[in-house]
């Protein structure tokens, strides 16, 4: 019998894959578990068509984080801190509070899970701070930190 593969089944195949099993087993466990369809003509058109729409997803997620990705490039943050006599910075700006300033002022919202830089900054003057937006897009947003007066 041969089915089409919905999900990983382990000893078998993996997702979308076409094979042959015995009848029982696609039958009896495969087809009722959800595991799988009946291979026919219909069926691959459906698995064709999914694949296309999977595919299509991944292009328009693709050129939306581009998008992001440019306009953080023009991008400083600015944030103030409260330094000693030797002006070092006392605590941190964090990823979170990044996060939080770009959606706050250009509606920008990344998770602060995608920051490849997970250190906060921690130190006055300009940092560089890479994200990652989507499989293989980057992005850089540029933080600015001076001494609260």
């Amino acid at each position: 019998m041969k089915v089409i593969l919905l999900k990983d089944v382990k000893g078998i195949g993996k997702k979308d894959q076409i094979v042959t099993v015995k009848d029982g087993y696609g039958a009896n466990y495969l087809v009722p578990n959800g595991l799988a369809v009946v291979y026919s003509t219909k069926s691959v058109e459906i698995l064709d068509k999914q694949k296309a729409d999977a595919a299509e997803q991944v292009r328009l997620a693709t050129i939306k984080a581009q998008e992001v990705a440019k306009k953080l490039e023009g991008i400083t943050l600015e944030f103030e801190a409260a330094c000693g006599a030797d002006s070092r910075m006392f605590g941190s700006i964090s990823t979170k509070q990044i996060e939080q300033e770009l959606k706050a002022k250009y509606s920008i919202d990344i998770d602060k899970r995608k920051f490849i830089d997970k250190t906060a900054v921690d130190r006055l003057g300009y940092t560089k701070l890479r994200i990652e937006l989507y499989k293989g897009v980057f992005g850089v947003v540029t933080v600015h930190v001076s001494e609260k007066r």
